[in-house]
Order: C-alpha cells, then sequence, then structure tokens
C-alpha cells in the first residue's frame, strides 16, 4: 500500500527552526517515522510553507508511518486537532483516467546536463583541463527556464498542461492569435545550501515549486511519476507531485 500524510509543524520550536532551515535535516527525519531501513523504500517528501506561520509537512511512503516523534520534537504535542493525517493513497490512484484534471503542485529541482558549463568553476574547469567528458548537472536558475523544464517533461509523465482558462476574447483584440499560456504557475523559488553530512561537501540547491492544472494523459506514466517522484534530489524534499479537485469553476 502506500500513503500520504500531512504533517503540521510548529516553526517556533528550536527543533522544528533546525528541521525548517536544512533538508538533510529534514529528511533525517522524515526517514526516521519508518519503520523499516530508509532504502528499503522509497520516500517523497515537501514542505509547504505558504503561510510561514503554518507550514506543512506532506510525504508519501509505501508503509504506514508513525509522526509521533515530529510531533514532539516541532509540532503542538499538548494542542488541540489532529497532528498529523495519513491517507491510504489507493483511492486518488484510482481517479486516474486519460482526460481527468486536477489541481497538481510539484516542488522541484529543475538542472540540465552539459558537457561544456558557460562559467565553470575551479573544479569543473580542472575536469574538462584533464579530459574528463562526464557531463555536469547545473541548477535551472531562471524562471523561464525552470518552467520549461516542467513542460519538457510533461508527456513522460503521463500529463499535460492545458491552456489557461480566460474570458471570451474582446471584440477589438480578436485579431491576436497568439497561444493562451499553460494553466501553471511557479509560486515559489528557492536556495538552499547545507553540508551533507554535517560537515561534509557543501550542497547547494535550486528549487522551484509549480501550481496549477493538468490532465491525464496516460494513466501508468502518470501513477509512476506519483509514486516515483519527478527530477532530482528527492532526498532533499523535491519531486512529490500531488494532486487535488479542482476549485469550483476551474
Amino acid at each position: 500500500m502506500t500513503y500520504l500524510s500531512r504533517i503540521r509543524i510548529n516553526p517556533l520550536r528550536a527543533q522544528s527552526r533546525a528541521m525548517l532551515a536544512s533538508p538533510r535535516a529534514m529528511h533525517s527525519y522524515v526517514c526516521a517515522g519508518i519503520p523499516a531501513t530508509p532504502d528499503s523504500e522509497r520516500i517523497l517528501w515537501r514542505l509547504d510553507a505558504d503561510n510561514p506561520h503554518r507550514p506543512l509537512l506532506f510525504v508519501l511512503t509505501q508503509t504506514k508511518p508513525d509522526w509521533a516523534h515530529i510531533v514532539e520534537a516541532a509540532g503542538w504535542p499538548d494542542a488541540d486537532g489532529e497532528h498529523f493525517v495519513i491517507a491510504d493513497y489507493a483511492p486518488l490512484l484510482a481517479r486516474i483516467a486519460p482526460g481527468r484534471e486536477f489541481a497538481f503542485r510539484l516542488t522541484a529541482s529543475p538542472v540540465q546536463n552539459t558537457n561544456r558549463p558557460d562559467k565553470p568553476t575551479p573544479a569543473q574547469a580542472a575536469r574538462i583541463a584533464a579530459g574528463d567528458r562526464r557531463s555536469f548537472r547545473l541548477a535551472h536558475r531562471t524562471a523561464g527556464a525552470q518552467l520549461g523544464w516542467l513542460l519538457d517533461r510533461t508527456a513522460r509523465c503521463g500529463f499535460e498542461i492545458p491552456p489557461a482558462r480566460t474570458d471570451p476574447p474582446i471584440p477589438d483584440l480578436a485579431e491576436d492569435k497568439a497561444s493562451p499560456a499553460p494553466d501553471v504557475r511557479l509560486i515559489a523559488r528557492d536556495r538552499h545550501a547545507f553540508s551533507k553530512g554535517g560537515r561534509g561537501k557543501q550542497i547547494t540547491l535550486h528549487t522551484a515549486t509549480f501550481e496549477g492544472r493538468l490532465r491525464v494523459t496516460d494513466t501508468a506514466l502518470l501513477t509512476s511519476a506519483l509514486l516515483g517522484g519527478i527530477g532530482p534530489s528527492k532526498a532533499y524534499g523535491c519531486g512529490l507531485l500531488t494532486l487535488a479537485p479542482l476549485p469550483i469553476g476551474r
């Protein structure tokens, strides 16, 4: 089975501030909620901080998790209300069919692979000078490149992003035949810098959060994308695609 969890985070607690500041720290707490060893299953997670005073952590697991440790360290353990919700993912997967539309959200790490970076770092320049032909993975840093990265991957992930719905055209502007923009928004762009292993290699991660409307084109491919994630850096909060019913009127 597969489960999608939503966990409330209290950003004012000391431990939660450490978790929110480092994707590596958050990954450790997420993995601790799984009874089996962390490498025994694919775990996807995403932090939604639309409201910085009430961030929400979403986690997709293949086995039923226990989030009591996160509530104790970074939640409101003595407060009323649901500290976390764990939902069976099967009903959502059963609703996926070609032609159906959903609202979606995705935080990803848009990257490109190239053999000749425009502005190589000293380490990259040394590799090139030594004749190393392996490609470099470089982050897309502009909004246009990040959005293009997503649009280039929709077909292989089993969905398309339809044109944004607009009011009927104004008669005086009817000659404007420009194609409508896709129904997707880039709602957040972030840069994270942290050390791997505490004192190890410094990692810099550029992320982009997309929100919009998708239409299913291939059930199997979309199911695979939902369960396996999209793009790299999945251990650090990237790749989790979530779906929801479209708001009324969309």
